[in-house]
C-alpha cells in the first residue's frame, strides 16, 4: 500500500530478518524467471550492516532449497578507496564473506570496484565499470541500503542525479557511522568508489532496504521533497522503486506517527497521547494550554468530535504524563497508587539488569539503577558480553605491565606476568590492521572490561555476587562481526533467570547500536522469558520487564511508561560511573554516527527528556531516564 503521503510505494514488516526474507524471495524468483528463459539475471549488490540478513538467507536459500547462481552476474555499488581487497573491511571481503564463498556464482560473473585502482587511472577504470554492466544487459534488479544523511551507494547529499561511478569523499557524518567496521574514526578511509545516481537510477527495479535507526531519513526519502541533498530522495523519480523497512524504521512515515492525518483512526489512549503531545511540542505549548482551535488546525478535529471537550483531552494525557514520573522504579512500598508505574509489592523486589556491554547499566540507566539499590531492593546485573573487543592494544599492555610491576612489589615470582607481557608487546607491535587478537590478548581485554563492571557494581553498594558475567557465546568472535543469536546463549540466560527469579528484569531496547549487540541481546532474553513463560515457571507471571535506551537514542516521550527524575547532585554521580570504566573513556572504540563520549549522550538525553517533560507541563528536573514496558 502506497499511502497519500508517501512518493515511493513502502511496505513494513516486524523486523529485518521478515523484510530480508522477503527480498531474498524477490530476488530467487527473478533469477528462476532468467533462468527458465536462459537468460541472464544481473544483480546490482549493496554492503554494510543492512544487507547481511538478506545474503544468510540467500545461502539458506542456495543450500536447502537449490537455488543456483550459476546465471547470475553481479556488480557492487562501491568500495572503500584505498583498501586492499583481502582487508577485513573491504567490500570486496565482505561480498565473499556473507555471499559469494557459499553459493555456486561462476567469479567471472563477479565485479566489485578495485580499491587498489592507481588513482591516475580511477576515471578510465570507472567509465569501463560502466561499460561493463551495459554490456551485460542493465541491472535488472538493484539492491540498495542507505545511510544516515540519504546516501544510496557512496553518493553524499549534493551528488548530482546525472552522476556516474566516480571517486568521492566521504563526508564525516559517513565516516562516523561505519567506524562500526573499523577500530576508530582515525582508521575509516576518507574516499569510495561508488556508481552515480544516474547509474542506480538505470536498473530496471530497485528495492531500497532500511532497519531500526533509519526512521527519519526513511520518511524525508518518501515523503520529503525530490532534493539531490537527500539522494535517496531522488528515488521518487525511478518508476519501479520500493522501500523494505522494519517497524523501527517506519516509526517517522505519517501513516505511523500520525495516523490521523491519513484517514479513520481508533482513538486508544496510546494514540490520544501521542497526538496530543505532538501537537503539544509543535505547537510549543503545554498540553493544558491547548485550545479546541489547536485540535481543529492540527488536524485532530475528529479527536475533538468522538472525546468532546479539548480541556477534558488535555486533562487526561496531561494525567497520563504525570503518573508516568516516579521517584520508586521498583515501586512504593506501604502506597497504593493505581496509575503508578510500578506495583508497591512486593517489596523489595529482586531486579536483575541484563547489560549487553559491561557499561550500558551505568550508561543508561545509572541514576535508576542507583535507586533500585538504595531502595532497599534485591539488585542484580548481568553483563552479557565481555565487551573484549573494544579495549585498545595499548590498555592490554598497561594493565600486564601493572600486574608485572605488581608482583615484583610483593616479591611475587613474576616470571609469567613477564613472558605474558613480552609475549603482547611483540604480537601488537607486529598485528596487521584487520588481524583477530589472540585468545590470551582477548581473555586479557575482557578481564578489563569485568574489573571496570565490578567496581561500577560497588560504587552502587552491591556486592561482588549481584555482578554475573555471562559471557554470551554469540559474541566471542574476535572481531566485530557476530554470531547470530544460539540455543546456548538461550539456555545461559535461562539459567540465570530461573536462578533469580526477578519481579523486575531491565533490557536494552536500545536497537540503533550499530554493530547489533544490542538486538540479540534482547531478543535472546526475549526467547528466554518466552521459553520460561511456557514452560510455566511459576514466578514468570509476577516478572515485569522494562526496557531502557540511552546509549545510542532515547524513547521518544509519546512512548516513555516510568521517567525516573534525577537531581543535579544524582547526575553527577552517574557520570562518575560512567568514568570508572576508564577503557572506554576520552576516545569511544566503535562510536558510531555520534561522535560524543557516553557520559556525555547519556547526560544530554537524559536532560532533554527532562526538558520535553517541563516543555509539557510538568515539574521541570535536572534529567530523567525513561523506560517502557515489554509485555509478554
Amino acid at each position: 500500500m502506497v499511502d497519500s503521503f508517501e512518493k515511493i510505494p513502502v511496505s513494513i514488516y516486524p523486523n529485518a530478518k521478515e523484510g530480508s526474507k522477503y527480498v531474498a524471495e524477490e530476488i530467487a524468483k527473478l533469477i528462476r524467471e532468467k533462468q527458465a528463459a536462459g537468460e541472464k539475471c544481473v544483480l546490482g549488490m549493496a554492503t554494510g550492516g543492512t544487507p547481511i540478513l538478506l545474503y544468510e538467507e540467500l545461502v539458506r536459500m542456495h543450500k536447502e532449497e537449490g537455488l543456483s547462481f550459476r546465471n547470475v552476474i553481479t556488480f557492487n555499488l562501491d568500495e572503500y578507496y584505498p583498501i586492499e581487497k583481502t582487508a577485513y573491511q573491504s567490500y570486496w571481503s565482505f561480498m565473499h564473506r556473507n555471499l559469494f564463498d557459499h553459493i555456486d556464482i561462476d567469479r567471472s560473473n563477479i565485479h566489485i570496484p578495485d580499491g587498489t585502482w592507481s588513482k591516475e587511472e580511477i576515471k578510465q577504470h570507472c567509465a569501463a565499470y560502466e561499460k561493463e554492466f551495459e554490456a551485460a544487459g542493465g541491472i535488472d534488479l538493484q539492491i540498495l541500503g542507505i545511510g544516515l544523511n540519504g546516501h544510496i551507494g557512496f553518493n553524499e547529499p549534493g551528488s548530482s542525479i546525472h552522476s556516474k561511478t566516480r571517486l568521492v569523499n566521504l563526508e564525516n557524518t559517513t565516516r562516523i557511522a561505519n567506524t562500526y567496521e573499523f577500530e576508530n574514526i582515525s582508521k575509516v578511509p576518507r574516499l569510495a568508489i561508488t556508481m552515480g545516481i544516474s547509474t542506480i537510477m538505470q536498473a530496471k527495479k530497485i528495492l531500497l532496504m532500511a532497519w531500526g535507526s533509519k526512521a527519519t531519513i526513511v520518511a524525508r526519502s518518501v515523503e520529503g521533497h525530490v532534493t539531490e541533498q537527500v539522494p535517496a530522495s531522488l528515488l521518487q523519480q525511478h518508476p519501479d522503486c520500493t522501500f523494505i523497512i522494519d517497524e523501527p524504521a517506519s516509526s517517522d512515515l505519517t501513516r505511523v506517527k500520525s495516523p490521523w492525518l491519513t484517514g479513520d483512526c481508533v482513538w486508544l489512549p496510546k494514540m490520544i497521547r501521542r497526538a496530543v503531545v505532538q501537537m503539544a511540542l509543535k505547537l510549543g505549548k503545554p498540553v493544558l494550554s491547548l485550545t479546541a482551535d489547536d485540535y481543529v488546525e492540527q488536524g485532530l478535529s475528529d479527536l475533538l468530535i468522538e472525546k468532546g471537550d479539548a480541556y477534558e483531552i488535555n486533562l487526561q494525557v496531561y494525567y497520563m504524563l504525570r503518573d508516568s514520573i516516579t521517584g520508586w522504579p521498583g515501586g512504593k512500598p506501604g502506597a497504593v497508587i493505581p496509575a503508578h508505574p510500578e506495583r508497591s509489592e512486593p517489596h523489595p523486589k529482586r531486579c536483575l539488569i541484563f547489560s549487553p556491554h559491561p557499561d550500558d547499566d551505568i550508561i543508561s540507566m545509572g541514576g535508576t539503577f542507583m535507586r533500585l539499590h538504595d531502595q532497599g531492593h534485591e539488585v542484580h546485573v548481568a553483563y552479557q558480553t565481555s565487551g573484549n573487543i573494544a579495549v585498545t592494544d595499548e590498555f592490554v599492555t598497561r594493565f600486564i605491565d601493572f600486574a608485572v610491576g605488581f608482583e615484583d612489589m610483593f616479591g611475587i615470582d613474576n616470571h609469567k606476568s613477564q613472558e605474558i607481557l613480552s609475549a603482547a608487546r611483540k604480537y601488537i607491535a607486529t598485528k596487521k590492521k584487520d588481524q583477530t587478537d589472540t585468545a590470551e590478548i582477548r581473555s586479557i581485554k575482557g578481564l578489563i572490561r569485568r574489573c571496570e563492571a565490578k567496581a561500577t557494581c560497588r560504587y552502587v553498594g552491591l556486592t561482588d555476587d549481584r555482578a554475573h558475567f555471562m559471557n554470551l557465546p554469540f559474541y566471542e568472535t574476535g572481531t566485530i562481526e557476530k554470531k547470530p543469536m544460539g540455543e546456548e546463549d538461550v539456555l545461559i540466560t535461562m539459567e540465570l533467570l530461573r536462578r533469580i527469579q526477578p519481579h523486575q528484569v531491565y533490557c536494552a531496547g536500545d536497537l540503533a547500536d550499530p554493530h547489533g549487540t544490542h538486538k540479540v541481546c534482547l531478543d535472546i532474553v526475549f526467547e528466554s522469558l518466552r521459553r520460561l513463560k511456557a514452560e510455566g515457571e511459576p514466578w514468570i507471571n509476577d516478572c515485569w520487564v522494562w526496557l531502557y535506551k540511552g546509549a545510542w537514542q532515547e524513547w521518544d516521550i509519546s512512548e516513555i511508561e516510568m521517567a525516573i527524575p534525577m537531581s543535579p547532585d544524582q547526575v553527577m554521580k552517574k557520570r562518575f560511573g560512567i568514568f570508572i570504566h576508564q577503557s572506554q573513556k576520552d576516545m569511544v572504540p566503535f562510536q558510531g554516527s555520534d561522535s560524543r563520549e557516553f557520559w556525555q549522550r547519556a547526560e544530554d538525553r537524559n536532560a532533554n527528556t527532562a526538558e520535553l517533560y517541563a516543555s509539557l507541563g510538568m515539574t521541570k528536573y535536572a534529567a530523567m531516564e525513561a523506560f517502557v514496558r515489554w509485555h509478554y
